[in-house]
């Protein structure tokens, strides 16, 4: 594909059709971490018969889908891991993630490290420290290269940009076991008289 057609996005019609379907199937694979989806996704990429250029993207999207599989099976048997750091802004907290990121919605658009520990979401990098505790987070979510992470109430959102698929659908489910472990146990329900 030529410059112009970079520009334009993938014009083929019948590629962007096919790739358009294959893209909607990854999102749901992604969100369930299937196997059986990933040997699916990429057989169907290869009967595409397009070139390694047009494909760069949905390989990279595969290799992801193919790291969070690793790492959910790694954490469903083993737990969290426990990474080492020298970031003096972890304190005691054990390290659970890490990655390069952005802020993209931050006007200055700041780069340098989401670091993901037991108790909070920690931004390093431009001018200041974003510090987040997972107990007022409601939801993470991934979009594309994003970590996306949901206040509670609704009042702020933290869009970390990535540098993979890899790293932004790793994060995301790092982030969700984590909010989900620090959110207050439902109320037990009382007995009506």
């Amino acid at each position: 594909m030529g410059f112009f057609g970079w520009l334009r996005g993938k014009t083929g019609d019948r590629a962007d059709a096919r790739l358009a379907a294959w893209q909607r199937d990854w999102v749901n694979a992604a969100a369930t971490a299937n196997s059986a989806a990933l040997v699916s996704l990429n057989s169907r990429l290869d009967a595409m018969g397009l070139s390694d250029d047009e494909l760069e993207i949905e390989r990279e999207m595969l290799d992801g889908l193919r790291d969070l599989i690793e790492l959910r099976s790694t954490i469903e048997s083993n737990g969290l891991p426990v990474l080492e750091t020298g970031h003096r802004v972890i304190g005691t907290d054990r390290l659970h993630f890490i990655a390069p990121v952005s802020m993209p919605d931050d006007s200055a658009q700041p780069s340098g490290r989401l670091l993901l520990t037991g108790t909070r979401a920690i931004f390093v990098g431009g001018a200041r420290t974003t510090t987040v505790p997972w107990h007022a987070i409601g939801e993470a979510r991934h979009d594309r290269r994003d970590v996306v992470l949901i206040r509670k109430d609704r009042e702020n959102l933290y869009r970390f940009r990535c540098n993979s698929f890899a790293d932004a659908l790793c994060g995301t489910y790092v982030s969700q076991r984590l909010a989900a472990t620090r959110q207050p146990a439902p109320l037990p329900q009382q007995p009506r008289t």
